[in-house]
């Protein structure tokens, strides 16, 4: 199956919570304009379906205005809507990058527990392996000793050296330990797993922070990439999680999985709309393939339930 294909089919649970709440308003389908009460009928849906509130006034506020060729029809209505949720989304819609100049290029992954840490972070590497870049993986997340197993068996899986300690080690100072065994072996990137931990639990967030001090006594700038990995089926809360997660690990993009699992995919619309950072991956799967690169256009199509292949120019 074509990563289109299954990103569709990955958020038909998503796309179908739109459309549902769309086709409900009946009036706004067999004129040739949209008035003022579907508008806001139009709005309270798009909240519904984890658009967010200033997406969706963006949105309403876009419609109001444009010019419809004949009948709004269901297509062409959500044709439309696609290409605005389009706009909101391609800023950003950025790659997952490395510098050359890094030895090693640093990616911290953070989030909450149970956010897909830990399976990114092996999926991550093999993407990296695949593209001919040396890699080592850090099990920093101390707390769960299935994390450690895991990682090591994403290790194996993908042929990249793991550097781990003993279950309630000091995370910082294993991630320290890392970086001078990637300095010393000329490793390419170092991705540092860490433990999931609450926003709400400051004494995790500040160890969070004790990470990153700690790395930098070897490297004035790490990390390079300090990525959140947000459960794609939270919903809103992926907000605060944002937020939360911004202030103590600067965060410099997302990784949204798990987009298969619930009807909550609008929510990458809001997390665009309040915050701009960039959206580097999402997934829809179990597979190392299902963690792809986030693309503006296909998504937005893909969860107003539209044809894949159709041009949106």
């Amino acid at each position: 199956m074509s990563w289109l294909k299954k990103l569709t089919s990955g958020l038909r649970k998503s796309s179908e919570k739109v459309t549902q709440n769309l086709s409900s308003l009946s009036r706004l389908f067999g004129k040739e304009k949209i008035d003022a009460t579907s508008l806001e009928e139009l709005e309270d849906a798009l909240i519904m379906a984890d658009i967010g509130v200033s997406a969706a006034i963006d949105i309403v506020a876009a419609l109001k205005g444009h010019k419809w060729q004949g009948e709004v029809t269901p297509d062409a209505f959500r044709q439309v809507l696609a290409e605005h949720l389009t706009e909101i989304l391609t800023p950003v819609e950025k790659p997952l990058a490395i510098s050359e100049d890094h030895q090693p290029h640093v990616f911290l992954m953070v989030g909450v527990n149970g956010s897909g840490k830990t399976t990114t972070t092996g999926k991550l590497a093999a993407r990296f392996q695949k593209s001919g870049k040396s890699v080592m993986l850090a099990a920093a997340d101390t707390f769960r000793a299935a994390a450690i197993e895991q990682l090591t068996g994403w290790g194996l899986r993908t042929d990249t050296p793991v550097i781990s300690g003993e279950r309630g080690s000091d995370a910082a100072a294993l991630a320290y330990r890392a970086i001078e065994e990637a300095q010393k072996n000329n490793i390419d990137i170092l991705i540092v797993d860490t433990a999931g931990r609450l926003q709400n639990r400051q004494e995790l967030m500040d160890e969070l922070a004790k990470i990153i001090r700690v790395m930098r006594k070897l490297i004035p700038d790490a990390p390079h990439s300090s990525l959140l990995v947000l459960d794609g089926t939270v919903g809103q809360n992926a907000l605060a999680q944002v937020k939360a997660f911004q202030v103590c690990a600067d965060l410099t993009g997302l990784i949204i999985t798990k987009l298969d699992g619930s009807a909550k995919g609008g929510v990458v619309v809001a997390l665009a709309r309040e915050f701009g950072l960039p959206v580097h991956l999402i997934g829809v799967g179990e597979g190392a393939e299902d963690l792809q690169a986030f693309t503006a256009k296909e998504f937005a199509t893909a969860l107003v339930g539209l044809d894949p292949e159709i041009d949106l120019a």
